[in-house]
């Protein structure tokens, strides 16, 4: 698999903690948009990143095409 899986064609916006989180970068999870350890034997890695501070509201890439991954930045309306 060298090409991740479309999960939807817009972003998912979940509301996080302070911590450490892994993105699904593969689109396989089927607890997207966080990794469940499905991209095992795709070449996918997942995207570790870190809120930090108060708890946000983040929006996740779901099309896999962001160039900001794993935050959304509109590459699903120019697809």
């Amino acid at each position: 698999m060298t090409e991740p899986k479309l999960v939807d064609s817009k972003p998912v916006a979940v509301e996080l903690e302070p911590g450490t989180y892994h993105w699904c970068a593969c689109g396989r999870s089927a607890k997207h948009p966080f990794c469940d350890g499905s991209h095992a034997g795709t070449g996918i890695v997942p995207v570790a990143f870190t809120i930090e501070g108060a708890k946000k509201t983040v929006h996740l890439c779901a099309c896999k095409k962001s160039g900001n991954k794993p935050f959304c930045d509109g590459s699903h309306a120019r697809s």
